[in-house]
């Protein structure tokens, strides 16, 4: 499958939601797109490590015919820069208040230089069984913290309704090093939140810089899509316009 195959057809967009959540994360923006004849889907993304999460996500890109906008948000960055290597038919990526590592690069240490960031300071370490019978850890968003660390611009109810739901991340997402970055050869776009405090609004609009991204900034929280779903399906909009040409050229 290359992309010069699919030149002519217009993109899909699939989602990939970050730690401590969903695919209704995005309920907001899929319900835009949907709107305007996108052909959009939420996958889930398993949360247990750079390595399992982006064989996954190249899984199901491999079975989804056609070129794709590869969108993700906070962690689902990382996730989707991994998994995209992988997938010749992802003709662009969204980074979504969104970290965009470089091969080697583990999010702990990147986090760890962010002055933005009060994350670490809200997890609450937790254990899950392993497939060899042992355990190991996984994060959790302290419920009481969720507001300020995690969305800040949303009502005490919205926030608390996060942390009820919220997925837990297991500790591997932070220490696993990343592979070779798919952002280096696609075309990127970014959403960067000035008000980013869990993946640090310096370090996603550091990465952004870096990987060449449309940069889009605007006032709000880490889980930006929630609160301004209009501006983060626009920037998606975008993304999907400049690929929905030609791409064989470029590809």
């Amino acid at each position: 499958m290359s992309h010069a195959r699919h030149a002519t057809d217009a993109p899909a967009v699939v989602l990939v939601h970050g730690a401590f959540a969903d695919g209704s994360s995005w309920a907001g923006v899929i319900e835009r797109l949907q709107r305007r004849g996108v052909a959009t889907v939420a996958i889930p993304n398993p949360l247990r490590g750079i390595s399992a999460d982006s064989a996954y996500v190249s899984s199901v890109l491999a079975q989804t015919p056609g070129p794709v906008v590869l969108v993700g948000h906070s962690y689902g960055g990382a996730v989707i820069s991994n998994a995209a290597a992988q997938a010749d038919n992802v003709v662009g990526l969204v980074f979504v208040a969104a970290f965009a590592p470089d091969e080697g690069e583990r999010l702990g240490e990147v986090e760890d230089g962010s002055k933005d960031s009060v994350l670490n300071s809200a997890l609450v370490p937790l254990q899950y069984p392993t497939a060899d019978g042992g355990s190991a850890v996984e994060f959790a968003i302290d419920p009481a913290k969720a507001r300020e660390a995690f969305a800040g611009d949303l009502s005490d109810e919205q926030a608390a309704l996060i942390a009820a739901v919220q997925r837990p991340v297991a500790q591997l997402a932070f220490t696993e090093p990343s592979g070779p970055p798919a952002w280096k050869g696609r075309p990127c776009w970014a959403v960067v939140a000035t008000g980013d405090k869990a993946a640090g609004t310096d370090v996603v609009r550091s990465m952004a810089e870096r990987a060449g991204a449309t940069i889009t900034e605007v006032d709000g929280s880490h889980v930006i899509m929630l609160s301004q779903p209009d501006v983060v399906a626009e920037v998606i909009m975008e993304a999907v316009a400049a690929v929905g040409a030609p791409v064989g050229a470029a590809g």
